[in-house]
């Protein structure tokens, strides 16, 4: 059987689904759409049963990518049953949700998950008079500690209730309703979307606007406006019925000082500082321990075979990638990605877009775009997935030249283990201000010209939570394996196809070629085009292929103080690895993806060329 987790974001809903699929999870497009689909499947007294996790809404008749993912998924492809998903300490606008997936006549189950919080703000849910009034079995949960999770799956097999509770909507609603049922032969849920204007039948949506028309002029509200009053009127009916007089919460809240100008801005600037400088000292410090000892037992000895000179160049390439990847990128990468799912799983992500929200409109954004462009400096490719949530065409397009500019995990490393390492943490943490000031003046200058309308901010303002260490390093596993599994079987054939060429000449001839532009334009040398060249495939790639040219992962020996920090400038600015583009390419299209790729390619070699002229000046 199938059942399907349905729920506002931030519920939980997500780590329910881990915690009942664990592992063999697949995420895949739902068909005709890029809003992703995690399914799991388990075992339960030799019952099979298929988990699918739906995306977060806050209700089902709107015109999001998600809602309509939702919709038409309860709608064309049913499962067995539903577990609706509540936030028990904000539970009158997660009952508003459920009241509407009770009217897809699917037997439900009722998770009613943070019961632990509700506590501890002084909130009595009365559990039992909540599913007497819902005609449907409640189970409270603690998510994150994994309380009750293990009654979620018997529930769901003996699951043949559907809500006995329906909203009495307005009676000229009501009568609306009625006549398109008698007249086009649809369902009651078909002719209440109907009069919302919701559906594909044209005869019914054409007969749903007449009759919508004339209750707007008897009532002075759209239809739609009346069917969302009758049903938070109904929700709080409920609340009023299930929760007592809620005691003070008498706990210190960090909301206070985190949603307010001062001093939630300067905690945000040390929040990002603290993560940087993490990244760079750790990752710097295990960088050292670990090539130091790679070099010492491994390339030495190696180099000592004298083997034939081709299969040493080859050997040395794949033991230079191999060092470069798991010596120098690794570190850097899974540091910033525990740090980063700290982050998200403490719910400060949402105050972040908080205090951003007003400095985001000058960018022609609002503040929920700092999530995806905080999720850039992990990946810039989920991040622009992300853009497919912003209402406007306008807000992707601009979404899209900026996250793409956002120094990624990748990005990091080359900053890492280039400038920090060789240079200092001082000049590394430079190139993020300069990233930082292009990122801004870039969006200034967009907004201006790119046409469309701005939005304003719905966001849902998460609980803070003190983070598990568990669930940080599964999350931050699961997001280096992409690195481990991917990227460094492609770093070791490139590097071996790269010493190869190297060894027949051909990297020297393309190094001459591009020389002029290389030395003369940026001062770099000749065989820092080639490394620029790979970086394309993988960021990472632009650092292991220097590496490999040079010779040495010693890049300070190879490379004066100021070349390593023109490239690895330009490297961040360059245009965005292939992987970003084919995501670009899907999100807003080829003319979009076109202009981004060359704005990055002119800004790298342009900003390159001016610390080139600067330095060589003084």
């Amino acid at each position: 059987m199938r059942c399907a987790l349905v729920g506002n974001p931030s519920v939980g809903k997500s780590l329910i689904f881990n915690q009942l699929t664990g592992l063999g999870v697949e995420v895949s497009n739902y068909p005709g759409t890029t809003v992703e689909l995690m399914q799991g499947t388990l075992c339960y007294q030799r019952s099979s049963i298929e988990v699918v996790d739906l995306p977060g809404i806050y209700s089902l008749d709107g015109d999001s990518a998600e809602e309509e993912l939702v919709r038409t998924y309860l709608m064309t492809d049913a499962p067995e049953v539903i577990v609706a998903v509540l936030d028990a300490t904000r539970l009158e606008r997660n009952l508003y949700l459920l009241l509407q997936v009770a009217e897809y006549g699917i037997p439900t189950v009722v998770v009613l998950n943070m019961i632990d919080e509700a506590a501890a703000q002084g909130i009595a849910i009365d559990r039992e008079r909540l599913a007497e009034l819902l005609g449907l079995p409640v189970i409270e949960t603690a998510a994150s500690q994994g309380q009750n999770i293990g009654e979620i799956i018997p529930a769901v097999l003996t699951a043949t209730k559907t809500a006995t509770l329906s909203v009495p909507y307005n009676p000229q609603v009501e009568a609306g309703i009625r006549s398109l049922e008698k007249l086009y032969g649809a369902s009651r849920l078909r002719a209440l979307q109907a009069l919302q204007g919701i559906g594909d039948d044209a005869e019914l949506l054409e007969g749903a606007q007449t009759i919508a028309e004339e209750i707007e002029a008897r009532n002075h509200m759209a239809p739609h406006q009346i069917v969302a009053a009758n049903r938070y009127l109904c929700a709080r009916r409920i609340i009023e019925a299930v929760i007592g007089a809620q005691e003070p919460d008498h706990r210190f809240s960090l909301d206070r000082l985190l949603t307010r100008a001062f001093p939630g801005i300067p905690i945000l600037a040390l929040v990002l500082l603290s993560m940087l400088v993490t990244v760079f000292i750790a990752g710097s410090f295990l960088e050292e321990l670990i090539v130091e000892n790679f070099n010492l037992y491994i390339i030495e000895p190696f180099l000592a075979l004298s083997l034939h000179p081709l299969a040493e160049t080859l050997g040395h390439a794949a033991l230079l990638a191999v060092v470069a990847g798991l010596g120098i990128a690794f570190p850097f990468v899974f540091i910033f990605y525990i740090l980063l799912s700290i982050i998200e799983d403490t719910g400060y992500m949402t105050r972040a877009a908080f205090l951003a929200d007003r400095s985001m409109h000058h960018l022609g954004l609002h503040g929920g775009a700092l999530i995806p462009m905080v999720m850039a400096f992990g990946c810039n490719v989920p991040a622009v997935m992300a853009t497919g949530q912003m209402r406007s065409g306008r807000e992707r397009t601009i979404a899209a030249f900026l996250i793409t500019m956002v120094p990624c995990s990748a990005r990091t490393v080359i900053i890492a283990g280039i400038v920090a390492a060789f240079v200092g943490i001082g000049a590394a943490l430079s190139v993020y201000l300069i990233v930082l000031a292009l990122i801004l003046l870039t969006g200034y200058v967009i907004a201006r010209y790119v046409p469309g309308g701005q939005y304003g901010m719905i966001l849902e303002m998460a609980p803070l939570r003190r983070p598990d260490p568990v669930l940080v390093l599964r999350k931050s596993w699961e997001r280096i394996k992409e690195f481990l599994f991917i990227a460094m079987p492609l770093l070791l054939v490139g590097s071996v196809v790269l010493g190869a060429l190297d060894y027949f000449g051909y990297v020297e001839a393309f190094s001459r070629a591009v020389a002029p532009i290389s030395e003369g334009l940026l001062g770099l040398p000749a065989y820092a085009s080639t490394a620029l060249l790979f970086g394309i495939l993988r960021k990472e790639m632009a650092f292991e292929t220097l590496a490999v040219l040079a010779g040495t992962t010693d890049l300070g020996s190879a490379m004066t103080a100021v070349q390593l920090y023109t490239f690895a400038v330009i490297s961040v600015l360059f245009v965005p690895c292939i992987s970003t583009i084919a995501v670009l390419l899907k999100q807003v299209g080829t003319k979009i993806t076109l202009a981004v790729s060359a704005y990055t390619i002119m800004l790298g070699f342009l900003v390159g060329g001016i610390i080139h002229l600067i330095t060589g000046m003084v």
